[in-house]
């Protein structure tokens, strides 16, 4: 039997009063970035601490980042990482990060986030190289759909064994289902997704929250 639950009116209503928590950096930073023409690029605030409760649960000390966008989601693995801990951040905008460093440093997370503004490929192809295939415990994806692949098989090099690689908007507002959809983004898409259920490197959950989350554990 199939048992997804529809939520939203009342039932979204009753789920935000008994289980989000948001601070009030994070709630800013959301209300901010809704004015901007590209927020539906923003994770939701309940994927966000699922993001925190994940990197916390498997004592993250070293991450990585694929996509910042305006930061929401890196103030959520931040927090959740120890005093030492580092988060690398991968985005190609100058503008739209401005507006996350002003976030990371008013949450007093600045320096556990290193940035790079560039090509997110390159920067994961410069984490390898400097040896550091195995040694972080987090990866999460959430960048341009046609490169999900490639970021996965680099992130899933970075992670450890025991290791998580999230990633975002794997149910791609349904699109993936219908096979009308034939665009780019869309195939890309739904290739990794069936990529990712034959692969035995991981375990595998989807988290149908937001535009859906993969969620895989490196064997």
């Amino acid at each position: 039997m199939k048992s997804w639950a529809k939520i939203d009116g009342a039932l979204a209503d009753y789920v935000d009063d008994n289980w989000l928590r948001e601070s009030a950096v994070k709630r800013r930073l959301r209300e901010a970035t809704a004015q901007l023409p590209q927020a539906n690029m923003q994770i939701s605030p309940h994927q966000g601490q699922q993001l925190s409760l994940l990197t916390r649960a498997i004592g993250t000390r070293r991450a990585v980042e694929v996509g910042t966008f305006t930061g929401y989601s890196s103030l959520c693995i931040a927090e959740a990482l120890p005093p030492d801990g580092k988060l690398w951040c991968c985005d190609v905008s100058e503008d739209w990060t401005k507006v996350a460093r002003r976030a990371w440093k008013e949450a007093g997370l600045e320096s556990r986030i290193e940035l790079t503004i560039g090509p997110a490929l390159g920067t994961l192809d410069w984490l390898l190289a400097q040896g550091l295939a195995g040694q972080l415990d987090l990866a999460f994806i959430d960048a341009n759909k046609e490169d999900y692949d490639a970021y996965y098989e680099r992130c899933l090099k970075l992670v450890r064994r025991g290791g998580l690689v999230l990633i975002d908007n794997v149910l791609w507002r349904g699109w993936v289902a219908n096979l009308a959809h034939v665009d780019a983004d869309t195939v890309a898409i739904r290739a990794l997704n069936a990529k990712l259920k034959a692969d035995e490197r991981v375990d595998l959950v989807l988290f149908a929250v937001g535009d859906g989350m993969t969620c895989a554990l490196k064997r």
